[in-house]
């Protein structure tokens, strides 16, 4: 692997960017952008696993960004919940929560894909 010199350059990073525009889109629906709160928990939880993957890549050490990265993956799981809420409300419908998985599992793919390389480094 190539060095990487910047996060925006990392692919588990670029997949929680497109994860976080997915819930962006969704959250602006008519019905969904009512419930403030759901709408602040689920970016918040969905920006923080983009987040995390930039904060960690600035760490010391492979092991202190595998933290992170693991927070990561935390933050993905927590957007999936949040989106479970959303779709019982009727705010998002099947499809649109088929989106959300799919989009979901991208990105924690690209996550333990580099844990696993970053393991091997430590």
């Amino acid at each position: 692997m190539a060095t990487i010199k910047r996060f925006e350059d990392l692919e588990c990073w670029k997949e929680a960017r497109e994860f976080v525009k997915l819930i962006y889109g969704l959250t602006k629906k008519d019905r969904f952008k009512k419930d403030f709160e759901l709408v602040g928990q689920v970016r918040r939880s969905t920006v923080s696993s983009m987040a995390n993957i930039a904060e960690g890549f600035y760490r010391n050490s492979n092991r202190d960004f595998m933290k992170f990265l693991d927070y990561s993956r935390s933050s993905v799981a927590e957007t999936i919940s949040h989106c479970n809420v959303a779709l019982d409300q009727g705010y998002i419908d099947n499809d649109e929560m088929g989106e959300v998985v799919q989009q979901a599992d991208i990105v924690w793919k690209k996550i333990n894909n580099f844990i696993t390389y970053l393991n091997k480094k430590v």
